[in-house]
């Protein structure tokens, strides 16, 4: 019989330790809960709230392929414009065809800010009353995108009640309709404080308990694109604050291209979404987020893909290479402002899953069977390359089947890998 291990710590020790610590894994668990597991669209698309109707996504999706049958009518023409690897261009072209015809648009905001403007009372009142009742209908008949919802006016002083009035308005709206639909976000926009974070998370609270939902139903994304909500005055970095002022409601962290760039006072021909200010901001919200499930997007270009075939294919490589970039830092996904974005949004996406579905899938699948091989991959690595995968299915770059057929793995398994 084997002699049993020798120990020279007393029981009570490892208690002890074990109840002093508790406060801090309750603390740990609530503040990085981890990845919602759930799909996080590629992008949103914004809507001025007085161009909204029932046909925006169609109309989207349409002039998408206008653009793509008029600029690239075929594989061979998409890959020379951006320079897309010919054993992979036929592949992705036609998935983005299939995309623009079946689900042009993944994330639709519509905007009661910047892109609305200033309005009398009665004509935003009447807005926030008809988009929520086209979205409603939208939702009811199956032709609404995945996820939709409203940018409101922000938490400043001089349009805090026109904004609170709008959300109010469009939530009992919706209401009044049915459920509040499952994809439904909500965009705080020129944050500078937590307290504007905590007032927003206050008037969350309030509305649930008025019309009887469920505490904690519902969530909003937090745009950042002033400088104080990068660094506060005493100098700490304050994205971090931000999240918790949301007191777990924040859902995403929005990069504000322009306005960001403005209040750095980076001239009007450099700003953009690789300028360093704006790789600075978006390191920090990067890491802020980090393990807490809240989501991170980039922002947008300004060069729309408008006017004869060379300034399209110009605008398409800037929007292509953007695109790309954000992807390699782990921002999986931005704004776009235009119809004719959408061919080069989902051709970046398709590429850059398809292009590293090999790599990925037989390190992932060396992993799991324990059997080496050119790269010593840990749990850490395992959780990046499941994520992976998972986002191209989630996206549509790749199939289920082609997923098992070089892991052996299911959808489940590659969620439990990626610690969803």
């Amino acid at each position: 019989m084997a002699q049993a291990a020798g120990t020279t710590l007393a029981d009570s020790v490892r208690a002890d330790i074990g109840a002093s610590l508790a406060a801090t894994d309750a603390e740990l668990a609530r503040r990085y809960p981890g990845d919602p597991g759930t799909r996080q669209p590629v992008h949103t698309v914004y809507v001025p709230a007085d161009a909204f109707t029932a046909g925006t996504v169609r109309e989207w999706g349409d002039q998408a392929l206008a653009a793509l049958e008029r600029h690239a009518p075929d594989a061979a023409a998409l890959a020379a414009v951006l320079g897309l690897p010919d054993e992979s261009a036929g592949q992705v072209y036609d998935r983005v065809r299939a995309k623009l015809v079946r689900e042009p648009v993944e994330d639709l905001r519509i905007d009661f800010e910047d892109g609305y403007g200033a309005r009398p009372d009665d004509e935003e009142d009447a807005a926030a009353v008809s988009a929520a009742r086209v979205l409603a209908a939208a939702v009811a008949d199956g032709s609404a995108p995945p996820y939709a919802g409203i940018r409101m006016k922000c938490m400043e002083a001089a349009v805090r009640d026109r904004g609170i009035r709008t959300l109010d308005l469009f939530l009992t709206t919706l209401l009044d309709a049915g459920p509040l639909p499952a994809g439904l976000l909500l965009t705080l926009p020129k944050v500078t404080f937590p307290a504007q974070v905590a007032a927003m998370a206050r008037l969350c609270a309030e509305f649930e308990r008025a019309a009887g939902l469920p505490a904690g139903r519902i969530g909003f994304e937090i745009q950042i694109e002033t400088t104080q909500s990068i660094l506060g005055p005493d100098g700490t970095a304050t994205v971090p604050r931000l999240i918790d002022a949301a007191g777990g409601r924040a859902t995403g962290l929005h990069y504000g291209t322009f306005d960001y760039s403005a209040a750095c006072g980076v001239s009007a021909a450099h700003q953009a979404m690789d300028h360093p200010a704006a790789d600075h901001a978006k390191a920090v919200m990067q890491v802020a987020a980090a393990g807490t499930g809240v989501r991170l997007s980039d922002g947008s270009t300004n060069v729309l893909p408008v006017g004869g075939t060379e300034q399209v294919h110009d605008a398409w490589r800037l929007h292509y290479r953007l695109t790309r970039r954000s992807l390699a830092r782990a921002y999986y996904q931005g704004w776009d402002m235009h119809p004719a974005q959408l061919p080069t949004r989902y051709a970046a996406g398709y590429a850059f899953y398809r292009e590293g579905l090999d790599t990925a899938a037989a390190r992932l699948a060396a992993y799991v069977a324990g059997s080496g091989g050119s790269v010593m991959d840990e749990p850490a690595t395992a959780r990046a390359l499941s994520g992976y995968l998972l986002r191209g299915l989630d996206c549509g770059a790749v199939d289920p089947a082609e997923i098992t057929d070089r892991t052996a793995l299911t959808r489940e398994q590659l969620d439990t890998l990626a610690g969803r």
